[in-house]
């Protein structure tokens, strides 16, 4: 790339030097600027022929700052107050494009990094729901939960069991922390019988490895209402609306974090949420949610009322394009050609397997690690699955977001799973007992009219029924990612389960061969090598 020419003064490089990672190259990055103005910068910048440091200079930092700094005057330890330097105006600029104009695109040049702590594996699901937002959650693989807070174990009570149910609800949870806590030592020491630690293995990897194996074998009795923390990054925009979604659910903990959030978030981008408390754009919105959500739910009562669930597999392809493998062919190709699609699709039809094969061995390459995907011919066909697995299994695969995922609620009625560490450590009695305890108090809720509440005491053992719809490209990347080695063997199975139906079930054998990281060991050492690679790794990084 070229590099325009300087066009600043000394006076002007210095004024600019502590909000741009560079003066002179036609690639730089902001810095030491609070969002508003970062985002009306780039919404200005659109619409003017300046470059954005002259841009920046001329309409948003003002002759006053660069004075002073040809005066010498240092606000804060740079030129002016970065926290002031065009906010003002920057937050006009925002509000009449964003509100009058609804350019909603200037709502996505800025964000927020948000931490919510404490919050239930309920809540956690709500909050990861959203595709354009980074998250992170706290595992149940790497924490256990055997310490109290405030002399309670980390559970969340919500509002809703306020009441004669709530000592019920209460008693309940507390054993089946007390429960998990006491499976802990005899699930590590069955571990460590069944893999005594080699020669060739670290004590801190093997302990990390046994540690894993056993929290991994217990996460089920955990409820959902056990307490996370989850740290969350995204765009003003995406804010907005999370903020308005969470506003229309029927839990309590979930509408209360929402204004939590809102709180805070205005503490460092207010700019980005003015719409959600007007009543005439947030209001109006979480209100069509919430009419949407009742008026379904009334309806598929109706209409569904006595009628029993069919029996079908933990696993089931239930939708899928026959021909979905030639289009991929053909897509293949269109970037290296000049024909038309329809042209292309044409073509795929009269080639051989072998021709068909060879496009796609071509176009997929020689991928050295899962990271080497194809391109985007892979996005042309699409498996919708339908999934009945253990709640623990799920909370790992919502994470997955560049897909269409929903879930229904996590009820008693699909029963539980039993890993076999479960009786080989001589936990079977204690774990059905406390699965059938807390599906009498989630009934009891259920009767009590707290249907949505009554989720909160359900151990993650219990099952729970959701679609994963994706493109080929994103199952290669969800399907070589989940069958990892070191993964839970839950979801594990479950991915395993997908690879087949789409080689199997969809007959796309060319698509699947070209998944060639998926896993299908039974991956006993899987975590134990990994631990071994990240040590080998951190004594290189830190050596």
């Amino acid at each position: 790339m070229s590099e325009p020419p300087s066009d600043f003064s000394e006076q002007e490089k210095r004024a600019l030097a502590p909000y741009f990672t560079n003066l002179d190259r036609p690639v730089f990055a902001l810095r030491n600027l609070p969002e508003v103005v970062k985002a009306a910068l780039f919404a200005r910048y659109s619409r003017s022929p300046k470059s954005l440091r002259r841009l920046f200079l001329d309409e948003f930092l003002g002759d006053q700052v660069v004075a002073d700094v040809a005066s010498d005057v240092v606000v804060d330890g740079a030129a002016g107050s970065t926290a002031a330097v065009g906010a003002e105006r920057s937050a006009r600029l925002f509000k009449r494009v964003l509100s009058d104009y609804g350019d909603d695109s200037v709502a996505q040049l800025g964000g927020a990094h948000i931490a919510v702590e404490g919050a239930s594996n309920v809540l956690t699901k709500i909050l990861e729901w959203g595709r354009l937002m980074a998250y992170l959650e706290q595992s149940t693989r790497y924490i256990p939960y055997t310490t109290k807070t405030a002399g309670q174990w980390r559970y969340v009570v919500p509002d809703e069991v306020a009441g004669p149910l709530e000592a019920r609800y209460r008693s309940c949870l507390d054993r089946v922390f007390e429960t998990y806590a006491r499976w802990i030592d005899p699930a590590v020491s069955y571990f460590e019988e069944r893999s005594p630690r080699g020669d060739d293995t670290s004590p801190t990897a093997y302990r990390a490895t046994i540690r894993a194996r056993a929290l991994d074998a217990l996460r089920g009795m955990l409820p959902a209402a056990t307490r996370s923390n989850v740290g969350i990054f995204g765009s003003g925009q995406a804010f907005e609306m999370l903020v308005m979604r969470m506003r229309a659910h029927p839990l309590a903990e979930v509408r209360e974090c929402a204004e939590a959030m809102l709180r805070e978030l205005n503490e460092v981008i207010p700019a980005f949420l003015t719409r959600v408390d007007r009543p005439e754009r947030g209001g109006v919105w979480s209100g069509y949610l919430e009419a949407n959500r009742l008026g379904v739910a009334a309806v598929v009562a109706e209409l569904w009322r006595g009628v029993a669930a069919d029996e079908c597999a933990a696993v089931a392809l239930t939708d899928f394009d026959p021909r979905g493998e030639e289009k991929v062919v053909a897509a293949a190709m269109y970037a290296a050609t000049s024909y038309p699609d329809d042209q292309l699709q044409a073509r795929v039809r009269t080639m051989s397997d072998a021709e068909k094969t060879e496009v796609l061995r071509a176009y997929v390459g020689e991928r050295r690690n899962r990271r080497h995907r194809p391109g985007r011919a892979f996005e042309r066909t699409s498996y919708r699955f339908d999934v009945l697995a253990d709640y623990g299994a799920f909370r790992d695969l919502q994470r997955h977001r560049m897909l269409s995922l929903e879930w229904q609620q996590l009820s008693s009625q699909h029963g539980y799973v039993t890993p076999p560490a479960i009786a080989a450590i001589g936990a079977d009695a204690d774990w059905h007992s406390l699965m059938a305890e807390t599906a009498e108090v989630h009934a009891e809720m259920v009767a009590a009219g707290l249907r949505e509440a009554a989720s909160y005491v359900l151990p993650m053992a219990y099952r729970i029924r959701f679609y994963m719809e994706m493109n080929a490209r994103e199952a290669m990347h969800v399907l070589e990612l989940r069958t990892t080695p070191q993964g839970h063997p839950a979801y594990r199975r479950v991915c395993q389960l997908m690879h087949d139906a789409i080689r199997d079930v969809a007959g796309h054998t060319a698509i699947a061969e070209a998944m060639i990281f998926v896993d299908h060991s039974g991956a006993e050492q899987g975590r134990l090598d990994a631990e071994r690679v990240g040590e080998a790794k951190r004594e290189r990084d830190t050596g």
